[in-house]
């Protein structure tokens, strides 16, 4: 499975238009190689390095995605909640709203991962679930992953 971006390169710098310094829209993402026996994606987006990469204190979440259609293939830049594919339903990430929420790193060079995971199956209507609970739900469910990370650092 792979992910990727044509908006920037892997372990390169995301642009400002895609953080809080810019229009804080999404980053457009492509996905191949899903198994065929998955039944839904999930997809999540955070950074490891807050609030400072010297000494992170926690992994702040600006995405959240899941029972993405397994036939999908990516995500438009900027895409809004009527957007998604069919049946895709939002998470809350650390502004505690759904919605991409762009990097804003308060001091430093933040990484940023870009997730996608298959399921083996569709999940249940989870309420909005923050990372850690789309974990759990998802825990027994995995069959692969992939990520892209880009890094950001406010100018």
């Amino acid at each position: 499975m792979r992910i990727w971006s044509t908006d920037f390169e892997a372990g390169g710098r995301i642009p400002s238009r895609f953080t809080c310094e810019g229009d804080d829209i999404s980053p457009a993402l492509s996905w191949s190689g899903i198994p065929e026996s998955a039944r839904s994606l999930a997809l999540v987006v955070d950074d490891p390095d807050a609030p400072d990469p010297r000494a992170p204190k926690m992994t702040w979440v600006h995405w959240v995605l899941y029972n993405l259609p397994p036939t999908s293939t990516g995500l438009a830049r900027g895409v809004a909640r009527d957007g998604l594919p069919s049946g895709t339903a939002e998470g809350r990430n650390d502004w505690k709203r759904t919605g991409y929420g762009g990097p804003c790193p308060p001091i430093g060079r933040h990484r940023y991962f870009f997730k996608i995971y298959a399921l083996g199956a569709t999940l249940p209507d989870l309420s909005e679930p923050t990372k850690a609970q789309l974990e759990e739900a998802m825990r027994e469910h995995m069959l692969a992953e992939a990520e892209i990370m880009g890094t950001y650092e406010k100018g």
